[in-house]
């Protein structure tokens, strides 16, 4: 066969197979579209899951006849005129392609109406053909009907699963779209059943209504909100505690510039942010919203635009991963002052009883919590006498409060102005006594301790490059590595708590790390999970007694612990019932 020009509708076609995947496909391209046409509201019509009708109704700016063919023909767009605009790209539509693609595999119709302009305009096309415009009723914005997917392709419709699935896909899509914009309204419907309305977000508790809608009201209830800007980065959006972690990726939502994306560097560096508090296997949720300037990254690197290369993603990494930390690191004292205290599901909030109420409350002569023992324990910590809680109505609580007893060799039992706070002692001593040798650790520095003979590792070039290039950071790693010829590094000196570890497999990890994300957290993972051994093995056991004045110690240093809600596998230490759930639990007040 000879070099032939292909013809234009075998283009469309063949470019239908990268961008046209399936109904969802569609339909994230339609709505895109009119989000970067200013809609406010927009319908989404499903018919069969997408196989038989796709209809996207909007409020946006709308088209004129002669836009009409033009946004229906390859490489023909309003959102870049030259290369300067390409580096910056703030739309969510770009390329030009989507539209003339769908329409060589689909029976199009496209209704569109400019504010400015008294009526409307058709244009029907059926396999990629264009037909004239024509007048049409409709109010202004556009509305897209793609019919009969794949009609013309049969071995493509053959490998669409059942309309139920399809539709799940078309869900998903339209959820993260409703995510991705607060401010546009979006109703969705599958076979004129409606099955997702959300009106516009602008307020606070807007938001988390819309959020409860589409990722349920127990990732909201259990969620810290984010919101950090350094270095012309900035990160908002809602992340959930480690006690509501998932077995599974399926609640974790990142968008870029209001792009929806999946990029191994942002979730890295979520990831990294969850180090020490997630259990083993599981995954956290997040709905995150990442604005930098566009120039310094790429969106331009796959045909669906849900892939991006970031120019600096080591700043990238770096910045997400301490957000995400910080906001984990959220001490309990910090909490309860936001009136979001412990993670029980279906309360929020620490409750209005004060302290006279709740001694009022009271019935049980308990006769374990003696003033005494409470000043004598407030010696240690403040010079502030304490004072018993039942004496006295004016003093302040601690978020956390005073311990009653230990029960079952394990737990302690301790009021606060909200209710009855319930500890795991062995977890919460864990917690204390890792968060101090971490911070003994950092505060000294890694010790290195010299290898009696120094380790040659053989590596690929770019691997000695990078060892090379990051040297310093692997000093402070406790690694000191040095380039012995092109392909070889040789290791001198390891970390003194790794010297059990093994140096090559260590350092290949390092390098592989520096390569993939700019950076590293593999010496730290390996030496808490050293203290982390220490910190267990150091902790209060079960079945052994403490003394009131341990647990009131234990509770405040919870208090001034940072990620003390979870211990080092990831388990709660401690949750809240409320004097509310106290009252429901024995019908009090029915």
């Amino acid at each position: 066969m000879t070099i032939h020009q292909l013809p234009p509708h075998l283009i469309n076609q063949i470019a239908a197979g990268e961008v046209v995947e399936r109904p969802a496909s569609v339909v994230k391209e339609l709505l895109e579209n009119s989000l970067d046409a200013g809609a406010s509201r927009i319908e989404l019509d499903i018919e069969k899951g997408g196989m038989k009708l796709c209809r996207v109704r909007d409020n946006g700016s709308g088209m004129t006849p002669d836009e009409l063919p033009l946004a229906l023909a390859r490489h023909a767009t309003s959102k870049i005129a030259s290369l300067e605009d390409l580096e910056r790209v703030a739309s969510l539509g770009f390329r030009g392609e989507a539209l003339p693609s769908i329409a060589s595999v689909s029976r199009l119709r496209m209704v569109s109406c400019r504010r400015d302009e008294t009526s409307a305009w058709s244009m029907d096309t059926e396999s990629g053909e264009l037909q004239a415009p024509k007048p049409a009723a409709h109010p202004v914005g556009t509305s897209v009907e793609v019919r009969d997917l794949f009609f013309n392709t049969p071995a493509r419709r053959r490998f669409l699963k059942t309309p139920q699935t399809e539709f799940g896909h078309i869900r998903k899509v339209a959820e993260k779209i409703a995510l991705s914009r607060f401010s546009a309204a979006l109703r969705l419907t599958h076979d004129h059943k409606t099955v997702l309305d959300v009106p516009s977000a602008v307020t606070m508790a807007e938001k988390e209504r819309r959020l409860a809608k589409i990722c349920g009201q127990a990732f909201v209830d259990h969620t810290v909100y984010v919101e950090r800007e350094a270095g012309g980065l900035c990160l908002t959006g809602w992340i959930a505690r480690p006690t509501f972690s998932r077995s599974q990726t399926d609640l974790q939502h990142f968008f870029l510039n209001g792009r929806s994306v999946r990029d191994r560097v942002m979730a890295h560096a979520v990831r990294a942010g969850y180090r020490d508090v997630l259990a083993h296997g599981r995954q956290p949720a997040f709905v995150l919203y990442l604005d930098m300037d566009p120039e310094l990254v790429d969106v331009n690197a796959h045909p669906t635009k849900q892939e991006v290369r970031f120019r600096d993603s080591r700043t990238v990494h770096d910045f997400i991963r301490r957000t995400v930390e910080a906001a984990l690191a959220e001490r309990a004292v910090d909490r309860a002052a936001s009136a979001s205290f412990a993670p029980v599901p279906g309360d929020r909030s620490v409750g209005g009883a004060g302290a006279g109420a709740l001694r009022r409350q009271a019935g049980l002569p308990l006769g374990v919590r003696t003033g005494a023992a409470l000043d004598a324990y407030a010696g240690l910590v403040t010079n502030t006498p304490l004072g018993a809680v039942a004496d006295r109505e004016d003093e302040d609580i601690p978020p956390l409060g005073f311990a009653l007893a230990h029960i079952h060799g394990a737990f302690i039992l301790a009021q606060n102005e909200a209710g009855l706070v319930i500890v795991d002692a062995h977890a919460a001593h864990e917690r204390v006594t890792y968060e101090k040798l971490k911070a003994a650790v950092r505060g000294e520095g890694l010790q290195m301790q010299p290898l009696l003979v120094p380790l040659a590792v053989a590596v690929a070039e770019h691997e000695a490059d990078l060892a090379e290039q990051h040297r310093e950071f692997l000093l402070r790693a406790g690694l000191e590595v040095d380039r012995s010829s092109p392909k070889a590094v040789t290791i001198r000196a390891v970390p003194t708590l790794l010297r059990g570890a093994d140096p090559e497999h260590v350092l290949r990890d390092l390098l592989s790390d520096l390569q993939e994300h700019g950076s590293s957290e593999r010496i730290d993972d390996l030496t808490d999970a050293v203290l982390a051994g220490m910190a267990c093995h150091g902790s209060v056991r079960a079945n052994r007694p403490l003394s009131l004045d341990e647990m009131n110690a234990l509770l405040r240093d919870m208090e001034a612990t940072e990620r003390s809600d979870q211990c080092n596998h990831g388990r709660p230490t401690w949750t809240l019932l409320t004097k509310q759930q106290l009252d429901s639990l024995f019908a009090r007040g029915r």
